[in-house]
């Protein structure tokens, strides 16, 4: 069928849209979505979903410190939100400014550091590419040449644009998993924030075997889609790394009959992307810019464990080729009414593959 935008949309009251962490990670709830059938759960449930020689798939990207708020040349104020930091003097970004920048000039960030635009960049020049200017330069750079050290020291944390206070104490950690280690991501895949140590101990206790990959998410993730057929719709790129040792633990869990659980929508992503047909993948880094929509046949991913999603949006999208168009419909309209709690600090659904209930 020839799906549109409209199609996935539904009526959020903007109550549910949760602003702040739940008190405790593992203290949300959980929708356990299998074809038809939906079950109320809390988060801590979990455990007693999955079988010994299931296999959780994490990503470990960590979100880093992407936007920043300066001034152009003529003293216009902006905001610049890193897409992508390319190396240590290069990035991509979304900037936001009364008037766009032209290539040639120069923004000062943080009343610190300049860059300079020499470009524009994305599917629909959405990005513009940034170079570091002169980073010996300034006094203010204290020993630190490179994007990675001044996004740390002068950048803020980049909360979502749905979430309506500046970032806080508690989101330095709380939007940030418990085993985030690679630096690169700006925004946090937030099906993962729902673990924590302790459950993550039970997990490995009763069997359970957890893997690795990484991928960056990017500020893209937030991009509207901006045509009415979703088939003319071009996805961002992300960049994303499997190590051996995970494609080998997902050919393991696979030939022995347990079942691969992606732990959030760029998990899987990153999984369906690498994936061959057999449900083995290939390691190593990549890019990818896959749009999974329904009719996409899934070869790598059995379980989704993911948030609530944006109405519109590819994620919804996604969701609804993995579960099923009607089954998401169905289950998005169930938490509207049961008071769910919606995007990256709200609750979560553990999803049932459609092809295989």
């Amino acid at each position: 069928m020839s799906l549109t935008v409209d199609d996935f949309d539904f009526p959020l009251p903007p109550e549910l849209i949760a602003q702040h962490p739940a008190p405790e990670r593992s203290g949300s709830r959980l929708l356990h979505v299998c074809g038809q059938q939906l079950i109320n759960r809390q988060f801590a449930e979990l455990p007693g979903l999955l079988r010994a020689g299931d296999l959780l798939v994490f990503n470990d990207t960590r979100v880093i410190k992407a936007r920043f708020f300066g001034q152009k040349e003529t003293g216009g104020q902006v905001e610049v939100l890193l897409e992508r930091i390319v190396d240590a003097t290069h990035a991509i970004a979304q900037i936001r400014a009364s008037k766009s920048p032209k290539p040639g000039s120069r923004i000062k960030l943080a009343d610190a550091f300049e860059v300079m635009i020499t470009g524009r960049t994305g599917a629909s020049g959405e990005f513009f590419a940034l170079e570091l200017v002169d980073p010996g330069a300034s006094p203010c750079f204290h020993g630190r040449s490179n994007l990675w050290e001044l996004a740390e020291q002068f950048g803020k944390l980049p909360l979502p644009p749905y979430i309506e206070h500046p970032p806080e104490g508690v989101d330095e950690t709380r939007y940030q998993t418990v085993y985030a280690r690679e630096p690169g991501a700006v925004a946090a895949p937030t099906a993962g924030l729902h673990f924590d140590e302790a459950m993550l101990a039970t997990l490995n206790k009763q069997g359970v075997q957890t893997a690795f990959l990484t991928l960056h998410v990017g500020a893209g993730t937030y991009q509207p889609v901006r045509v009415d057929k979703i088939a003319d719709h071009r996805m961002h790129s992300e960049c994303f790394d499997i190590p051996a040792a995970t494609a080998e633990l997902i050919a393991t869990t696979h030939a022995n009959g347990g079942r691969v659980v992606a732990v959030g929508t760029t998990s899987l992503r990153a999984l369906e992307s690498a994936g061959n047909i057999d449900g083995t993948v290939h390691s190593g880094p990549a890019e990818t810019s896959i749009f999974i929509t329904p009719g996409y046949r899934f070869n790598v991913v059995d379980r989704l464990i993911t948030n609530f999603h944006l109405p519109k949006s590819t994620l919804l999208m996604l969701v609804s080729a993995f579960a099923g168009y009607d089954n998401i419909r169905a289950a998005y309209a169930h938490a509207v009414a049961e008071r769910y709690r919606f995007f990256s600090y709200g609750d979560a659904m553990l999803l049932e593959k459609s092809d295989a209930i």
